[in-house]
């Protein structure tokens, strides 16, 4: 198992490099993993990746590839060139056999996202799907583990039941982490980062409560303590 510290992924959910660097820099060697995502991906959040990377971070580009195969194999093999440690496609069989193809024999390791953590049952609903949100991610996290990819993306409220299910080596990947006390802003599955930790959650993704934080290096470090904590109550 990985060092608390490695286990925090910080969202660089920010609009632009600047922003982003000044966070990296005013964090230091308290966060190790940075999450990239769609905001700065389209600001010139890809270069930073590289950048980051070179100095010896690793980078979770969270892309969400949705298309048909040919697009995201060959998207997939040019994310495997950055260097990244983690890329995330959303969990349609199809989608996800592409991206196992696109990943090659590369270090590149392929999330799948099952249900998005601002989703619930009226979403999916709403959306045409006649499942809950247990059901669903249950049925995309099998369908993932049968095709190869290398872990999930779920809420840390699916984690525990997810958890049992999977095989050895196949990492789950937890967004809508708040503190206590945190607003949960539009986030509707949220849970603490101890709460995650205990439901089996290898790596914690949190943005705003530490970016948006007066001193975003004390905050993240608040967390990497939680998640220390309740690596050893597991244990």
């Amino acid at each position: 198992m990985e060092q608390p510290r490695d286990r925090l992924i910080v969202a660089l959910d920010l609009p632009s490099v600047d922003a982003a660097e000044q966070v990296v820099e005013a964090l230091g060697d308290s966060v190790t993993f940075y999450k990239i995502g769609y905001q700065l991906a389209f600001r010139g959040g890809l270069a930073l990746a590289e950048k980051l990377i070179f100095k010896g971070r690793r980078v979770f580009v969270d892309l969400k590839l949705h298309d048909i195969g040919n697009t995201v194999e060959k998207g997939v093999e040019s994310v495997a060139k950055l260097g990244a440690t983690f890329l995330t496609v959303h969990a349609y069989p199809q989608t996800m056999k592409a991206a196992v193809a696109g990943r090659g024999d590369s270090n590149l390791r392929i999330l799948a996202v099952t249900v998005l953590t601002s989703y619930d049952d009226a979403d999916l609903a709403a959306a045409g799907y006649d499942f809950t949100v247990p059901e669903l991610v249950a049925e995309r996290a099998a369908q993932a583990q049968d095709i190869g990819v290398d872990g999930l993306v779920c809420s840390a409220e699916e984690a525990a039941m997810l958890r049992p299910k999977l095989a050895h080596g196949m990492v789950l990947v937890t967004p809508g982490i708040r503190p206590a006390g945190a607003e949960v802003g539009d986030q509707k599955r949220v849970k603490t980062p101890r709460d995650a930790i205990l439901a089996g959650a290898d790596y914690l993704v949190v943005g705003r409560p530490i970016v948006a934080a007066t001193n975003p290096r004390v905050a993240a470090d608040g967390i990497v303590a939680e998640i220390a904590a309740a690596a050893d109550a597991s244990a």
